[in-house]
């Protein structure tokens, strides 16, 4: 199974922005302890990248990845700390081009048809959608899924546990990013337990909406 089918087979992918490298490892077991071994760990904070070299380090089967990653010194970065994916909010076709020279997967932020289309011609089969709800949310999705017949969709922006399902239950979304189970003040605060349960009510609601609609 390759990485983008595993985060297909997860459903869920916690977008993380986090300031102390030493929750790091302890977040990591959070989420897998709450059934969602993933983690998209953003270069917004400045301990991003340590903070992916301790999870890939500690937690290998941890599927740990890196996002808003914007330029190709980040990719390189990423990579050398044990990213195993990279995502960006947007399309950057510099960045893209160079994560599939690099043959490490890449799901680049795309919110119109040509955004789709240029991904496309980089052989992506998968996209994120960014910003999701702000952007159109899944009715917009299931439009652009019509012609794009191949391509899958990682919304995010918006995502919470309120409308994941509604999500979920197109086959078309491969999964959803969503930063609501690792808040900022719950990994600042050491909740820990709490982001273990709000990972578990996830999983749930992913299993619901995919048994009852995704083939």
């Amino acid at each position: 199974m390759n990485i983008l089918e595993q985060i297909g087979a997860i459903g869920v992918v916690p977008v993380i922005a986090i300031s102390d490298a030493e929750k790091a490892v302890p977040l990591a077991k959070a989420l897998k302890e709450g059934g969602i071994p993933c983690a998209e760990v953003t270069f917004r904070t400045k301990e991003g990248e340590e903070c992916i070299r301790r999870i890939a380090k500690e937690l290998p089967d941890i599927l740990v990845g890196a996002g808003t990653v914007l330029t190709k010194e980040q990719v390189d970065r990423a990579i050398d700390a044990g990213a195993k994916f990279i995502v960006s909010p947007g399309f950057n076709p510099n960045v893209v081009g160079y994560c599939v020279d690099k043959g490490i997967p890449v799901v680049p932020g795309c919110s119109t048809p040509s955004d789709m289309e240029a991904a496309m011609e980089f052989g992506l089969d998968a996209v994120k959608f960014f910003p999701a709800e702000q952007a159109g949310g899944l009715a917009y999705i299931k439009a652009c899924a019509a012609p794009y017949t191949k391509l899958r969709f990682m919304p995010t922006g918006g995502i919470s546990a309120q409308n994941l399902g509604k999500y979920m239950e197109f086959n078309k979304v491969l999964a959803c990013g969503g930063s609501w189970m690792v808040a900022k003040e719950l990994i600042d605060a050491g909740k820990f337990p709490e982001i273990t349960r709000l990972c578990k009510q996830a999983v749930e609601i992913v299993r619901t909406a995919r048994g009852f609609v995704r083939v």
